[in-house]
């Protein structure tokens, strides 16, 4: 048992969840191994909000551009922008931002392996031993193993690590499959790189949306839905088409699962626990996924380093539910409306309608920017209340 490298924590991913759990364990004195399997670039919008950037002191040279609107276009082709007032929205390529959190990682004092998870088996002493095939072994090669005296499961969604685990419900995870397309940005005088569109279109996604982000010089051109056998890569193709980006060149494609529903748990009651996509934490309604995963790695990384200090498995819950109780009720809210307002077409052209108005912009906004309710304005949320009602009930046109 003394010839198997051990370690405090092995983290299995090494995507934004995975790197910041690692980053902060680290910092802390333990012993961490980033396990990554390399060579993958998950399809991703790659907004951040300003509160990502100051809570994980991202650098600025990351930021490929910086949004100051959106525009949301409804199925008849009408649009709505809504400009941010005094801020922006920073945008980052994952092929360089996931690679750059796995190098603050290592520069931390975490150790960097690239690999395929296998399974985790347990040791004559109850320790979890992880097996996973190095990258370029071998095919009959063995497996090797590391003992971990903690285990954080960051391996996307569809995760295999709270599968073996049993983890309740990790078969069952409701997601949208994202496919997205990298083009060369244009320089068409109609294409702003500081404005994100949005599409709320029934062709183009029968329950989510399509969009188009500006990444400097190029841009990310996707879609997604939950519907098994819509032609996503067909979606994104005629979103090029009526957008005059057909001919711009294709750099690379790019699709992957994408969770829509949190974990009712996230740990196994023992010594593992789970961060990011693995454990369901993407934004209903929005998809966005990249502050939500740094939080829960860091989540996971604190409980994590209280059960390697305490010993009582305990702690591991405490990640979900600090997760939870600070963004629980954003979750249930955002499910909601995609629900209903990602149903119909005639349901999506009220929403854009909706989006037109200022205190539903600056409430989405500060709502985004904060990553939080904003119950500053009681008299706002009133308004939208009734306007919401309005607008359900058909009081108002479309």
């Amino acid at each position: 048992m003394s010839d198997i490298e051990t370690f405090d924590v092995v983290i299995i991913g090494g995507g934004p969840a995975g790197a910041t759990a690692a980053t902060d364990l680290a910092r802390r004195g333990r012993s961490v191994l980033l396990l990554d399997k390399a060579g993958r670039i998950k399809p991703c919008g790659g907004a951040i909000p300003p509160r990502l950037i100051q809570e994980f002191d991202i650098p600025d040279h990351l930021l490929v551009a910086k949004v100051t609107s959106a525009r949301m276009v409804s199925p008849s082709s009408r649009h709505v922008d809504m400009p941010i007032d005094g801020g922006f929205v920073g945008m980052v390529d994952r092929e360089f931002y996931d690679e750059w959190l796995r190098e603050r990682a290592a520069g931390a004092g975490a150790t960097r392996r690239t690999g395929t998870f296998e399974r985790i088996e347990r040791g004559d002493d109850g320790v979890s031993q992880v097996l996973y095939q190095p990258r370029n072994a071998p095919r009959d090669a063995r497996p090797e193993r590391v003992r971990a005296r903690a285990v954080i499961g960051a391996d996307g969604a569809l995760s295999q690590v709270a599968r073996q685990s049993k983890i309740p419900g990790a078969d069952r995870v409701p997601y949208v499959f994202a496919y997205h397309e990298i083009i060369r940005s244009p320089r068409a005088a109609d294409f702003d790189p500081a404005r994100c569109d949005v599409y709320y279109n029934g062709a183009m996604s029968p329950d989510f949306y399509s969009w188009i982000f500006p990444h400097g010089d190029i841009t990310s051109v996707g879609t997604g839905s939950a519907h098994k056998g819509f032609s996503l890569r067909g979606a994104v193709g005629a979103l090029r088409e009526v957008t005059g980006l057909d001919g711009q060149e294709t750099i690379r494609r790019e699709g992957a699962p994408i969770p829509l529903r949190p974990l009712k748990k996230w740990d196994n009651d023992r010594d593992l626990v789970l961060a990011g996509d693995a454990a369901g934490v993407v934004a209903p309604a929005s998809g966005e996924g990249i502050f939500y995963a740094m939080t829960g790695g860091r989540l996971a990384a604190d409980a994590t380093d209280e059960f390697l200090a305490t010993g009582d498995a305990r702690a591991l819950a405490s990640a979900r539910k600090r997760f939870m109780r600070t963004h629980g009720s954003v979750f249930w809210i955002l499910g909601i409306m995609q629900d209903y307002w990602y149903s119909t077409d005639k349901r999506r052209e009220r929403f854009v309608t909706i989006c037109r108005d200022p205190d539903v912009q600056q409430l989405t906004w500060d709502a985004y920017m904060n990553k939080e309710l904003v119950r500053a304005r009681p008299l706002a949320h009133a308004r939208i209340f009734w306007k919401n009602v309005a607008h359900l009930t058909g009081l108002v046109p479309a």
